[in-house]
Order: structure tokens, then C-alpha cells, then sequence
């Protein structure tokens, strides 16, 4: 709302500082130092809001050390990391941006979701909360909005471009950027570590047939689908120890900040010679916004907890980087840069599969781990919280690391 206030004033009146509005560094700096604001000031009166309501969290009884001293903690934080993202997206941003309007519709559809599931557990007391059932069925509601979007929207496109050098007078020459033609819809994404990484997922349907190729949404949407499932459900198995998946999130978060700003801008596209993609850089405001909502929230999250994000939180941060994954058009870097997540998932599916297949062979379950997820395995170990928090957030900045390094190495 700001951006057109500012943008009113400058063209109208002349406005001496309106035209910093225009530039999207300015408006990702304002938006991050709002929401740390927000989240931080604000954040302890939700905090306190919850404790009179009494929504606290019921801890169930896993034998973990320090586990007693949690029972009573407010749960439902999340509610601050979305009011801390919204208010500055809505303040600065391009409201009409497609990319914006996605990432809103996704924070408010995945937050309604673990709302309803944070609520039933706290206020009908009941533990199961919302059934998995219907988890499931609405994130693949969101993978169905993102993918039909991402497919079919006439904004959401990539461009080719190219540098040409022109000769001078001088020693040396004058390299400029020029814009190769029209935009382009299609289903492209990027492989990392590989040399010409732009993969169209129309081939996989039109080496049968190149008539195929305008099927390909067939098999786009089901991936954008799976996606934004594993990713959401990995946050939610992440949020079990004080801090882990609010740190976690935001490493990963500010990453995906750096390919959606220079994905969506041309020089910088150019030189690094990756795919440039229209109006992508606009998610940079709603990034830095999500990335001090969760700085802000860890302030009050980190051990010992004063609050838990809950469902409404976790679901939302996990749908959130999913959307931002597939919009940058690096999905296929999921496994790379939320290794956290992925190990996650995959130390409960091979408990679950390993208690189950020894289960039926031996007529007793046995483990791989001590507890799953992964990180009350640790805990089992007798390692502090604090400790496996830290260490994991180390793991987090490395793969980060690796993930940025992929814009060269290939």
C-alpha cells in the first residue's frame, strides 16, 4: 500500500525520497526491519494473549529429558510469524504481483489449515488434532492452486537473454545487456551441478509424442502437488525441539531470497548466467518479511521456549518454501538446501518401515533409532536441545552454502 502511496506522491507532487519506493532493495530492507519489529514488540503480547486464554501445549509423555517443564506452553505462535509476514508484504509489495498474491494465498491457506489443527487439540482436547486425512487433502488443495497457477497464468513466464560487447575506442570494450525477444510460458527448471541445467518437464511426456507437449501439465501439477506436501509435512516433523525449525527455516528462507532476486533480475541473471524469470524479484520483499517474522518469533522460541509455533506455523513455513522452491523454478535443490527437513522425514519413514518389516519377520519390532525424528534420537543420547539446535543450524548454513554455489558450479 505504501509502494502506490509513494509511488501517487513521486508522480504527482515529486516527492523528494519517493522514488527510493521504486527499487526493491530498499522496500526488502523496510520489510524485514517491520516484521522483526512486529514479531518482537507484538510477539509477547500474543505470547501473553495465549497464556490467559490458557492454549497450552499438552506435551505428550516420551520419556525425553526437560519434557514435564514444557507442558502448559502456548502454542498457536505461528499466528505471530503470519501477521509479522502479511502486514509488510501488504505495505510494500506489488499487490498485483502474481508471485505475491501466491505466497499470500499460500501463508493464509496452510495457516488456516494448522489453525484448525492447533485448535482442536488445545480447546477440544484432543491430541490427534485435525486428521491426517485432512492435512493431506489440503496440501494437495494448495499443490493444486500453485501448480494450475504456475502452469497457466500468463505472468508467470522466463525470458531469454543475452550480452553483446561493442567495441571502443578505449581498451575496453562496452558490454551491455540486451533483451532477446518475448516472454515464454513453460514448465523449465533448473538441474543443479550440470552444465546447460534448464530442464523443460514437458520432455517427459513429449519424447512419446512432441503433440504431447501441451499435456505437460499432467505431469507438472502432480510434482508441484508432491511437493508442497513433503515439504510442509517435513517443517511439521522439524518443529520438535525449542528453536530448530524457526532457525532451520530462516537459513533456508534468506537462500531461496538470493536466487529469487537475481533470477528476477536481468543483469544479474545475465552475468550468472542463469534463467531469468519476470517479476520474480518481487518475492524478495515477502521473503525478507518472512525471514524477520521467523528471526523475531525465535526470540521468544529459543530454549526454553516461551511459546511453540505449533501447527500453524510449521505447516505454513514448509508450504511457504515449497511455493518459493518451485516459483524460482529451483525445486529440484529441495533435498540439497532443506537437507534438514529431508533427513527428518526420511528417520521417520525408516523407523516406521524398520519397526513394521521386523515386526511381521520376527514377531517383535525392532528400531534404527533410538526415538524419531531425528533430533530425539540425539536427545535419547542425552545431548542438551540446545546443542542439537545449534548443530543442526550449522549443518543448515553449510548446505545453504552448497545450495548458493550451485549458481557457478556446474
Amino acid at each position: 500500500m505504501l509502494y502506490y502511496l509513494f509511488q501517487y506522491l513521486e508522480s504527482e507532487y515529486q516527492l523528494p525520497g519517493a522514488q527510493l519506493f521504486q527499487y526493491i532493495s530498499f522496500r526488502s530492507a523496510m520489510a524485514i526491519i517491520l516484521s522483526l519489529l512486529i514479531s518482537t514488540i507484538y510477539g509477547k503480547r500474543i505470547i501473553n494473549y495465549l497464556l490467559v486464554k490458557q492454549v497450552g501445549e499438552s506435551v505428550r509423555d516420551l520419556g525425553l529429558e526437560g519434557q514435564s517443564e514444557k507442558s502448559g506452553t502456548p502454542t498457536m505462535g505461528g499466528v505471530i510469524i503470519i501477521f509479522s509476514t502479511i502486514i509488510p508484504v501488504l505495505l510494500f509489495a506489488k499487490l498485483e504481483n502474481i508471485y505475491i498474491i501466491l505466497l499470500l494465498v499460500t501463508t493464509l491457506w496452510m495457516g488456516t489449515i494448522g489453525f484448525i489443527d492447533d485448535y482442536i487439540k488445545t480447546f477440544k482436547k484432543d491430541k490427534q488434532g485435525l486428521k491426517g486425512k485432512f492435512k493431506v487433502i489440503g496440501q494437495i488443495g494448495l499443490g493444486l492452486i500453485v501448480g494450475c497457477t504456475m502452469y497457466f497464468h500468463p505472468q508467470i513466464t522466463t525470458k531469454d537473454v543475452t550480452t553483446v560487447t561493442t567495441p571502443t575506442q578505449d581498451v575496453i570494450a562496452r558490454t551491455e545487456v540486451v533483451d532477446m525477444g518475448p516472454e515464454v510460458k513453460n514448465t523449465t527448471t533448473t538441474i543443479p551441478f550440470v552444465k546447460n541445467n534448464e530442464f523443460d518437464y514437458s520432455r517427459l511426456i513429449s519424447w512419446i509424442n512432441p503433440e504431447f507437449a501441451k499435456y505437460a501439465w499432467l505431469i507438472f501439477i502432480p510434482i508441484v502437488i508432491f511437493i508442497v506436501t513433503a515439504v510442509s509435512n517435513g517443517a511439521n516433523l522439524t518443529d520438535g525441539i525449542d528453536g530448530l525449525a524457526a532457525g532451520s527455516s530462516a537459513i533456508i528462507v534468506l537462500t531461496l531470497g538470493i536466487f529469487a532476486w537475481v533470477s528476477g533480475n536481468i543483469i544479474f541473471s545475465d552475468y550468472l548466467n542463469i534463467m531469468y524469470i519476470p517479476r520474480s524479484g518481487e518475492m524478495t520483499i515477502f521473503i525478507t518479511a518472512f525471514a524477520g517474522a521467523l528471526v523475531g518469533f525465535l526470540w521468544y522460541n529459543t530454549y526454553p521456549a516461551q511459546v511453540f509455533m505449533g501447527d500453524t506455523g510449521s505447516l505454513t513455513i514448509g508450504g511457504i518454501i515449497a511455493v518459493l522452491a518451485i516459483a524460482t523454478r529451483k525445486e529440484l535443490l529441495i533435498p540439497l538446501l532443506c537437507g534438514i527437513f529431508l533427513v527428518e522425514n526420511l528417520s521417520v519413514v525408516m523407523q516406521v518401515s524398520w519397526f513394521k518389516y521386523t515386526r511381521r519377520k520376527y514377531g517383535e519390532g525392532r528400531r534404527i533409532f533410538l526415538m524419531s525424528p531425528l533430533h530425539h534420537h540425539y536427545q535419547k543420547l542425552g545431548k542438551h536441545e540446545s546443542k542439537i539446535v545449534v548443530r543442526f543450524w550449522i549443518i543448515g548454513i553449510f548446505l545453504a552454502i552448497l545450495t548458493i554455489v550451485t549458481l557457478k558450479i556446474r
